[in-house]
């Protein structure tokens, strides 16, 4: 099985995470965030990864610390639950529209970190949700992953429905990478014999 738990545990946050990349989109979102437990609840669902997330932290302050520190605590479960990446397609890539909002997204699982997004964000504010914590959680995300993400926004004006959009996209993009190829079982995805 491809499970990871990981727990965080900082002066500013408590995150408890578990992952199984071999679920069926089982799972609960516990966090004082409403709109972010929106989007991960997409992430899980759309992944189709088996996904508990409890997580807790000092939001008085604001929610940058929580939303980062999820970003890592998933970038490490989904590290550490790909173990050797043996059998896995490596590469996926979607369009996904929502609405008048429409996300490229493009992933590879190839053990170097890189995030290229550019989305624009109309507005500051979603509810109480700052928008521009989307970002520090892909990076913290995309670094502790080791994964190569693009995410470019083709079309979009709903602030609510591109980071939406976003969030499907990066889900549906992970479950087809992550999948295990038939075809290639007990290969490595890689000329080089490793990611």
């Amino acid at each position: 099985m491809r499970k990871a738990t990981i727990t965080r545990q900082t002066t500013e946050t408590d995150i408890t995470l578990t992952i199984n990349l071999d679920g069926s989109a089982a799972g609960s979102i516990e966090t004082p965030s409403g709109f972010f437990n929106h989007m991960l609840a997409l992430l899980n669902k759309h992944s189709g990864f088996d996904l508990t997330i409890k997580a807790t932290g000092d939001v008085q302050v604001d929610e940058h610390h929580l939303i980062e520190d999820i970003g890592i605590a998933l970038g490490q479960a989904l590290f550490e639950a790909l173990g050797d990446k043996r059998g896995i397609f490596r590469y996926a890539d979607i369009l996904l529209p929502m609405d008048e909002a429409l996300i490229l997204a493009a992933v590879d699982i190839s053990g170097r970190a890189y995030l290229a997004l550019d989305i624009e964000i109309p507005t500051e504010k979603v509810g109480d949700f700052d928008t521009q914590l989307i970002e520090e959680f892909l990076r913290a995300f995309t670094v502790n992953a080791g994964i190569t993400l693009h995410i470019r926004q083709l079309a979009g004006t709903n602030t609510h429905h591109i980071i939406e959009a976003t969030f499907k996209a990066l889900a549906r993009v992970l479950k087809a990478a992550v999948a295990i190829d038939a075809r290639n079982i007990d290969s490595i995805p890689s000329s080089k014999g490793t990611l």
